[in-house]
């Protein structure tokens, strides 16, 4: 990569704007905001679990190479080059929006084909990834087929409201570990994942507090995150700012560089903002999930992402 091009894809503003989702402005208050602390990738693994135990997530930095990720997110939006979500004639690697529209149909189409690609499954099947799950997990690690992979169009509406995991994991173990990864620089205002400060903890309360409710709904209901109980899917609040108050936390952010890994509990509530980056970019990720193959696996997750699949 030449000198210049990796100085526009690193390019931050100098001053954090304020972060939005569903309409919200998140507080930018130091009570209320703050960043995540990355973990060296190379420390022994008993270190990462404790600290994975004490603060829900591990912010692996440089984990993966760099450019194997740069040429990856090529490969990704060259597939979507034709559905008008990228400006024409750009290099794909960069992945700058389109002005006009795009056409959704194809480009959803095309997404459910990348997933399903050789290509995709061994980026995420990667030895480097997996002989640390298999360590991580103490024994060999099953990663689900499920595997979903996202785009965000710059200063769009579209976010993921704060949830965590495990609703949409509850026909197996909640010995469940997810592995986000950016696929590309995402720096703050680009609206990757941020995380509820100790949520691990709240998530793991609400959790039993839906399993006493639902005592009386049938097996298939009680897995499900769209059961009588459940806020419309499955999402924890739409309304990031009042989640802070309501539980006296702050959300984290990161500046995630490609490479990184963000493994995060099935438990920690986590939400996505809106896309502001300033060079209109598009961000691009991939979220796969990972549990020792020995504990019980969620049948609903051995086929693979659809779009409206109800999970």
């Amino acid at each position: 990569m030449s000198g210049s091009l990796r100085s526009v894809l690193s390019e931050t503003p100098s001053e954090l704007v304020p972060l939005e989702a569903n309409g919200k402005i998140l507080s930018m208050a130091p009570h209320r905001f703050g960043y995540l602390q990355p973990t060296d990738a190379a420390s022994d693994i008993a270190t990462l679990r404790v600290q994975f135990q004490e603060h829900g997530y591990l912010w692996l930095k440089g984990f993966l190479k760099r450019q194997d990720v740069l040429d990856f997110r090529t490969w990704v939006f060259g597939h979507l080059m034709d559905t008008g979500l990228l400006e024409p004639g750009s290099d794909p690697m960069i992945g700058l929006a389109a002005n006009g529209e795009a056409d959704k149909s194809l480009a959803d189409r095309r997404l459910m084909s990348l997933v399903r690609s050789v290509v995709y499954e061994g980026f995420c099947t990667q030895p480097r990834i997996a002989s640390f799950m298999d360590e991580f997990v103490q024994g060999i690690s099953y990663l689900h087929k499920r595997k979903i992979m996202r785009f965000t169009r710059p200063n769009t509406g579209v976010v993921t409201p704060a949830h965590y995991d495990l609703v949409y994991l509850r026909g197996g173990t909640s010995r469940i570990v997810t592995a986000w990864i950016p696929i590309g620089d995402v720096p703050v205002d680009m609206g990757g994942l941020v995380y509820l400060e100790g949520s691990h903890r709240i998530g793991a309360e609400m959790e039993k507090e839906f399993a006493v409710k639902g005592a009386a709904l049938t097996p298939e209901e009680r897995v499900s995150a769209f059961n009588k109980n459940m806020t419309e899917g499955g999402w924890v609040s739409k309304d990031l700012p009042d989640m802070a108050e309501r539980f006296d936390t702050r959300w984290l952010a990161a500046d995630y560089e490609a490479g990184d890994i963000m493994l995060h509990s099935p438990y920690m509530i986590h939400a996505s903002t809106t896309n502001r980056d300033p060079l209109g970019r598009l961000r691009l990720s991939t979220d796969i999930r990972y549990q020792n193959v020995e504990d019980e696996i969620d049948a609903r997750w051995s086929n693979h992402w659809t779009l409206g699949d109800m999970l």
